[in-house]
């Protein structure tokens, strides 16, 4: 960092200190050491055009703050990308516009997400064209029509009007492979051209991870040319990363996206070509074909490798067929092309899904063929075993400074396995900072005594509900139960169900949409939401409506997963430990998320209940107590009560009030 000046770093901390523009301007900000110590960091960086900083900050220190006044300060042109769509409206809807107004700056800003987040105003025509006089969906269709002659983004996330999982969203939205481009009859319309072209003349741009690695790949996922002239990259929920890219930079063929070309085709069909016969019957063949490989998977497990999949022969037979049907529809189609831009590009869409096939089918090297099977479709996956290969060579084409931060980076202090992961150097410069709030004082550990039986054991999920019960009954707010698994989620969903008194709402991950959940949790105050990897991260809900997360077993990946049996036999057969080097290491960090779900705000106060008997039975426990706050401890749930109580009663007494 010898390059740097020191008046970037000072300017930065004095924006942050009492008194400072932060504090003149946000109402309710209070200086914190740690974030001004980041935001020194961030400003360093920045300044001396390094290569790459690795921040962890825990919750409390104010991360967001802390990169965006030294970035905003820089004057540089800037890329934010986060982990998931929530936070980047989050960000640039709350956060970047107050700290721009404390800042005095004024910078462009723009927010990108992918275009199938935006309305399309040719799909949602044809659209329009199917479900006339359908009822409920006819009067959707309606409101998305006003939407889309009135918003200036069309971004449907923000709209209200559709769930993300109904069915009429893929068909009112485009993707890479039924994008009409340059022959959409709307071009000039065109949300995504629109959010690229603010994109492109912004100077700071939000954008999510899947993005910033299109970007990176070149790939066109709404943009493409945003990277080449950033001068700083800032990456929030860093850890997150790693496996987006291996997925991204992986390959993927699914059912889904076969029997949504079979239907547009009749539908461009109808609108164009309705006397071409031959075509309907390609769909026709197209979905027979998709039917005999889902009836041939019905009995497959959710997740698993390609070699364990049964009577392979037979599916290569199917596969065969399905790529024959394929072929067969793009014949017909490249006669139907003249007939309008909706034909020409299904005929591009079946030749980019028999690439895919084919690629999946190819033996590739350093990649892990698995299978992915849904209630209603089928995916066959090729993830590559190592996205930090990939990560470094795109990052190594951007002259840009690169700032990873995130609550979970660090076992203990040692960043290499999040380095490794993220492909940079082992001497990257890393800083971990701690909460500024007082563990010891607002938050309290359980673990059982004695421990419990062995999580593997039958009966396990019941001995952690019988052990929490005081908790589950005592608890004058509401709390989340995390789960590794949902079979032993819906294990003790089925056991509480009819125990936990009527003034104890039960939310159950699955039975409700996420949101839906979450907005009954807050309003309730006293309930108890049962979840599993979701609830792990990604939720802030501060007071007492969150007091007590239960975990019922420190989260190890299922050894059945068929990406980390592959990377645990390539770190074997390099001489490493698949257990030390990665699993452990993953663990860790997966527990630091689900344990920040806790403590949100200076005046909380709460109880982390742990109740697999590894934390303290086995040697590598001390691994995971190491990478947690320093909590009050308690082996007894009713003195965790005693001591939640009284934090109640004193809240605002302790150090960070």
């Amino acid at each position: 960092m010898a390059d740097a000046t020191p008046d970037a770093a000072r300017h930065a901390c004095a924006a942050l200190r009492s008194g400072g523009q932060l504090a003149r301007a946000v109402p309710g900000f209070h200086p914190r050491e740690a974030q001004q110590v980041m935001a020194g960091l961030v400003a360093e960086t920045i300044d001396a055009k390094a290569e790459a900083l690795l921040v962890e900050a825990a919750t409390g220190v104010g991360k967001t703050f802390a990169y965006l006044v030294p970035a905003l300060l820089s004057s540089r042109r800037v890329l934010i990308s986060t982990g998931t769509k929530t936070l980047q409206d989050q960000l640039f809807q709350k956060d970047l516009p107050m700290v721009c107004d404390a800042l005095r700056r004024r910078p462009k800003t723009a927010l990108l997400k992918g275009r199938s987040n935006y309305l399309c105003h040719y799909r949602l025509e044809s659209a329009a064209a199917d479900g006339a006089g359908r009822g409920r969906q006819a009067e959707t269709i309606r409101e998305l029509r006003r939407l889309a002659a009135t918003s200036r983004t069309g971004d449907l996330t923000q709209a209200g009007i559709l769930a993300e999982d109904a069915p009429l969203w893929p068909q009112v939205t485009s993707t890479v492979d039924n994008c009409l481009g340059g022959e959409c009859p709307r071009l000039n319309e065109c949300f995504v051209v629109r959010a690229r072209r603010r994109a492109q003349e912004a100077e700071v741009v939000v954008v999510n991870h899947h993005l910033l690695l299109a970007d990176m790949a070149l790939k066109d996922e709404g943009f493409g040319e945003l990277l080449p002239d950033v001068e700083v990259v800032i990456v929030d929920e860093a850890h997150q990363l790693p496996e987006i890219a291996g997925a991204f930079f992986g390959l993927a063929f699914g059912t889904r996206a076969v029997r949504d070309l079979g239907r547009d085709v009749l539908r461009e069909m109808e609108r164009d070509a309705p006397d071409m016969i031959d075509l309907r019957e390609g769909v026709s063949d197209l979905q027979t074909a998709v039917a005999a490989l889902l009836d041939g998977s019905e009995d497959w497990p959710a997740r698993a490798a390609w070699a364990e999949v049964p009577d392979q022969h037979t599916v290569l037979e199917v596969l065969s067929g399905l790529d024959a049907a394929l072929e067969a529809l793009e014949v017909g189609l490249r006669a139907a092309a003249q007939r309008g831009p909706g034909m020409d590009q299904a005929r591009s869409r079946c030749v980019a899904l028999r690439a895919r096939l084919r690629g999946w089918l190819e033996d590739t090297a350093g990649t892990v063929p698995w299978v992915e099977r849904f209630r209603q479709s089928l995916m066959l996956h090729r993830t590559p075993l190592d996205a930090a290969r990939p990560l470094a060579e795109q990052r190594a084409r951007t002259p840009a400074t690169w700032i990873f931060t995130s609550a979970t980076l660090a076992v203990g202090e040692d960043f290499r396995h999040a380095a490794q992961r993220l492909g940079l150097p082992e001497d990257v410069r890393a800083q971990r900072l701690d909460s500024p709030f007082d563990f010891a004082r607002q938050a309290c550990l359980a673990v059982p005594a004695p421990p419990l039986q062995n999580p593997n054991a039958p009966g396990y999920t019941r001995a952690c509900v019988d052990w929490a019960w005081p908790l589950l009954t005592g608890n004058p707010g509401g709390g989340f139960f995390l789960f590794t698994s949902h079979r032993a989620l819906r294990e003790a969903a089925a056991l509480l169900r009819d125990r936990l008194p009527p003034d104890r709402p039960l939310l159950v991950q699955g039975e409700r949409p996420r949101a839906e959940l979450l907005e009954r949790f807050r309003a309730s105050g006293q309930a108890w939401l049962l979840g599993a990897h979701s609830f792990w991260e990604g939720v802030d809900i501060r007071g007492d409506a969150l007091s007590i997360v239960i975990i019922d077993r420190l989260p190890f990946a299922a050894p059945s997963d068929p990406v980390l049996q592959a990377r645990a036999a390539a770190i074997e057969a390099a001489g490493g430990s698949p257990f030390m080097d990665f699993q452990l290491p993953q663990a860790v960090l997966a527990l630091k998320q689900g344990v920040g779900r806790l403590i949100r705000g200076a005046g909380d106060a709460g109880i982390l209940a742990l109740c697999d008997p590894r934390l303290t039975g086995k040697p590598y426990g001390r691994q995971f107590r190491r990478s947690l706050p320093g909590f009050h401890e308690s082996r007894d749930p009713a003195a965790a009560l005693e001591f939640l109580l009284a934090a109640r009663r004193h809240r605002g007494t302790n150090a960070c009030a």
